[in-house]
């Protein structure tokens, strides 16, 4: 095993949550892809040339942006960083009670922008904001004074100043529909994308990277130095974006970012694949071909930019980015990682007091999950095509499928929970007796 691998597991179990509040954002995250992949299926016939707007499109995106992206960060982020970061796990009713409110907010949001009823959606929102307020401050409570990994530390700074901007402009959009402008809707659209998915998320995913990835492969830890480097020019790429979207040289400056987002990319990249490449685990199934695709997509998503920013002739530009950045790169990174972790925090759960420890493999059912991989590669593939064609059919057919698929990921994640609690049952009945 390697050493990042032992010495995640070697401080693991001191620092678990109990297991309902991770796996409460994480099962929320599988019902609310089912229910992404439902609203697509409602508003097919608008989703082609889909360029903003309240209606079914704007609920779907929603949904998996909120309810399925940031639902699992906020889940997995609890439970990753006291470990990575050497902190104990504080405020345990406040990570839990997060749910509380987050959860039916994302409903109520995403159901406001569906009907369309604005005043839902601002009541929704105001619930997401504050959940997500409180999630920063648990966020940065537990960065400060850290003193693990630097760079999973650093991402996840730069993530939490990128989630205060998306709260931001959120609050800015959100105003907007109800007639309270904030800031320019041009100036906070853009910020608003740039540092939900490059920032934000996409931040915590290359910062979480660098403990799952070798963890996974067992393989050595990266080169820390590289992943600051990476970190670095990533935050640099933010900070030119956010000055473009002012109004300031916006194409120049959009072209150093995405430039200088490229190489920070590129580092990331060579130390995944490397960490891939010699682990001692080398069939890491389904889960890692979906992670590898999403990596594909990340690189795809920087060239559309591009596209978009010297206005490149090619039909549909705007919406192949969003799909490819949201979709190819995101959606699919997160339930990649999701098929790896929660059976791996399942094993660890379950083991209390006597017994073997259940190993994440004989908790994992591998036919729900290749039913997924298939629906999820075959719905992205049908979606690319709505955009080149656009026809409502090919939408409704990739909103099936997908469906179809994320229901498949939903018995697997029921199956982990039933196999999880079988385990801990046979063990207390194994135990022997306490004397009396």
């Amino acid at each position: 095993m390697s050493a990042t691998a032992r010495g995640f597991l070697g401080t693991a179990e001191g620092r678990l949550l109990p297991v309902s509040i991770p796996f409460r954002y994480f099962g929320a995250a599988v019902v609310y892809h089912v229910l992404a992949w439902i609203a697509l299926l409602a508003g097919a016939a608008d989703v082609p040339r889909f360029a903003g707007g309240l209606g079914w499109p704007l609920a779907a995106l929603h949904l998996v942006t909120l309810g399925v992206l940031a639902m699992t960060a906020i889940g997995a982020s609890l439970q990753l960083l006291p470990v990575a970061t050497l902190q104990p796990v504080r405020a345990k009713r406040w990570a839990a009670g997060i749910w509380w409110l987050y959860t039916p907010g994302v409903a109520a949001l995403a159901l406001g922008m569906g009907v369309p009823a604005p005043g839902m959606l601002a009541i929704g929102a105001l619930a997401v904001v504050v959940a997500l307020c409180v999630f920063a401050a648990l966020f940065a409570r537990n960065l400060w004074g850290a003193v693990g990994m630097p760079a999973v530390i650093a991402h996840g700074w730069i993530a939490l100043i990128s989630l205060l901007v998306v709260l931001t402009t959120a609050c800015a959009l959100a105003g907007a529909y109800v007639g309270v402008p904030l800031i320019a809707r041009g100036t906070a659209l853009a910020l608003h994308v740039a540092f939900a998915t490059y920032g934000f998320m996409g931040m915590l995913a290359l910062g979480l990277s660098y403990i799952l990835v070798p963890m996974f492969a067992l393989s050595a830890a990266p080169d820390a130095r590289r992943a600051l480097v990476s970190c670095a020019l990533a935050a640099a790429a933010l900070s030119l974006a956010a000055i473009a979207a002012s109004g300031v040289a916006p194409a120049t400056l959009r072209a150093v970012a995405i430039a200088l987002g490229a190489a920070a990319v590129a580092l990331y990249l060579h130390q995944m694949l490397t960490a891939l490449r010699t682990g001692i685990r080398r069939e890491l199934g389904n889960a890692f071909r979906l992670v590898r695709i999403a990596w594909a997509m990340l690189v795809a998503s920087l060239a559309l930019a591009l596209a978009m920013t010297f206005d490149v002739p090619i039909d549909g530009t705007a919406m192949l980015f969003g799909l490819t950045l949201i979709g190819g790169w995101l959606l699919s990174f997160v339930l990649g990682i999701l098929q790896r972790i929660v059976p791996f925090l399942a094993s660890l759960h379950a083991v209390r007091g006597a017994g073997r420890r259940p190993t994440p493999t004989t908790l994992t059912a591998t036919r729900p999950l290749a039913i997924h991989f298939a629906c999820h590669c075959v719905a992205l593939a049908l979606l690319f095509i709505s955009v080149m064609v656009p026809v409502a059919d090919i939408v409704r057919i990739a909103a099936a499928t997908g469906t179809t698929g994320a229901i498949a990921f939903t018995i697997f994640f029921a199956i982990v929970l039933r196999r999880m609690t079988h385990a801990g049952g046979a063990r207390k009945a194994s135990a022997p007796a306490p004397i009396a």
